[in-house]
């Protein structure tokens, strides 16, 4: 299996975490980081949630000006 080299940053107490696996599993950590990637890549993908609303407020579907409503209501906002 060719390897290709790739950098990634982590904080210190992450670093210091997969050291410690790594060593307790007897791998490296580049061998430790792989296989767990590789092992959350190949998990069937998640459900997308369904979601259902029902208003009655006698005001007009909000479906009908999703956009506006949401701006409205600072969706997507920092806050």
């Amino acid at each position: 299996m060719a390897l290709k080299k790739t950098s990634i940053y982590l904080d210190e107490e992450l670093d210091h975490v997969i050291a410690r696996r790594a060593a307790d599993e007897g791998v490296t950590k580049a061998e430790l980081i792989r296989t767990t990637l590789l092992g959350a890549m190949t998990k069937p993908p998640r459900a997308k949630p369904q979601a259902v609303a029902l208003v009655k407020d006698g005001k007009q579907s909000i479906a009908s000006d999703i956009d506006a409503y949401l701006s409205a209501t600072g969706f997507g906002e920092w806050r």
